[in-house]
């Protein structure tokens, strides 16, 4: 794990001082992080970059995870499609599991810290145990086509907590209590993002029979329908009747989303006629994800609905070329046609793909273009700063705060 002074050569020295400056002001106070997973997802990735570091700025911070079954979890990812508006069959029973498996929940875990940051819907019914101290509900997800039932259910917990964090204008919601816009963010120092050798992007190609005969086309994700893997399938055979080329798809699981295996036997079966689709399923090695984005020559990312999308940032951030959905968080990350394409169908991703493959001195301007948009606005030591300043700002009820 990188120090906190080794982000100076890549964001500057004036931002390490200012976070050490803002550090120095929450000491005396005590920070716990609550999700639903260790592993796997954007959340846990983010939790393990950022938790380290808010301790090695003498910031008392604690992370924990929420304990439920499978049955809990199914529910839960019930709720996160309702809420990113894909449709779903909700029951009264669902909601009584999802309470039965809070309330274990709130007997197990202490909550006696100054601030309690509650990060997505799994774990937000434990505000029950709020007391004198300050709860946060951070949302991953993009609300703008919420299903009114679930919004309805959660909307029973919501308004007690002291505030609300969303990653986009367009996913807040009207609510009465004060709410923070933070984007997410990627660390450049983690294995996922770090510069590597190319001898060992090679090896890992070489690992997984991947040759480097003709361009290679990857989207890296989870196995789920919101990631859209049959749909990348359908762009990259209209891509192929025009630019030779492979696919690589790729990705892990999440502890909290039971639908994944499911999902890759899918892609598996409409990918087994062609030989140049190569369908991984990696553990959590992040040196293996950085290397095969890497050797990408595009990156897709034809999400349905996206939160944020930390794989956009990552592919920029290495200059790679990338056709992304205009969906959810991503239109933060992609400027169309400055840092990225933006694409809206099947057949729109497998336009821009060709387009980039036709025209490699323009895919690397737009690649060039949005490293530098990824290195001042998506870099986890803005990240910390928004963080930090707002858990300062739960102590001052005026909009500005002052140091």
């Amino acid at each position: 794990m990188a120090n906190i002074e080794e982000y100076a050569p890549i964001v500057g020295q004036a931002i390490i001082d200012d976070l050490r400056l803002l550090a120095d002001r929450l000491k005396g106070k005590t920070i716990q992080h609550i999700n639903s997973t260790s592993a796997g997802g954007g959340v846990a990735e983010i939790l393990n970059r950022m938790i380290p570091l808010l301790r090695e700025l003498a910031v008392d911070t604690r992370w924990d995870v929420i304990k439920g079954n499978e049955r809990f979890f199914g529910v839960t990812k019930k709720f996160h499609n309702a809420l990113h508006g894909r449709k779903e069959e909700i029951s009264g029973e669902d909601f009584d599991i999802f309470r039965e498996t809070s309330d274990e929940n709130i007997r197990e875990i202490s909550t006696s810290f100054d601030i309690v940051f509650i990060h997505d819907p799994q774990p937000i019914a434990l505000i029950k145990k709020k007391a004198d101290n300050m709860w946060l509900w951070r949302c991953h997800i993009d609300l703008s086509q919420a299903n009114k039932k679930v919004w309805e259910f959660l909307m029973e917990y919501l308004p007690r907590y002291d505030s609300a964090v969303f990653s986009a204008p367009s996913f807040s919601r009207k609510l009465p209590i004060r709410q923070f816009l933070i984007s997410p963010s990627i660390d450049p120092l983690s294995d996922k993002n770090k510069d590597l050798p190319q001898e060992l992007i090679d090896g890992v190609l070489r690992k997984y029979n991947i040759p480097k005969d003709k361009p290679i086309v990857t989207q890296i994700s989870r196995f789920d329908r919101l990631k859209d893997p049959l749909g990348v399938i359908d762009a990259y055979l209209l891509v192929k009747k025009s630019v030779d080329c492979r696919l690589i798809l790729a990705g892990g699981g999440a502890a909290d989303d039971p639908e994944g295996a499911q999902v890759l036997e899918e892609a598996r079966e409409k990918a087994k006629k062609d030989k140049d689709i190569h369908i991984l399923l990696l553990p959590q090695n992040d040196i293996e994800i950085n290397a095969l984005q890497r050797a990408s020559t595009v990156i897709l990312q034809k999400s349905l609905r996206e939160g944020f999308g930390l794989t956009v940032s990552e592919a920029l951030w290495k200059a790679r070329p990338l056709v992304a959905s205009n969906v959810g968080g991503i239109p933060l990350q992609v400027k169309h046609k400055y840092s990225g394409l933006l694409c809206h169908s099947v057949e729109g991703a497998a336009f821009a793909v060709k387009q980039l493959l036709n025209n490699p001195e323009y895919a690397g301007k737009l690649g060039e273009n949005g490293r530098e948009h990824i290195r001042n606005n998506f870099l986890i030591t803005r990240h910390l700063r928004d963080y930090l300043l707002l858990f300062l700002s739960l102590y001052h009820k005026e909009d500005i705060v002052y140091l």
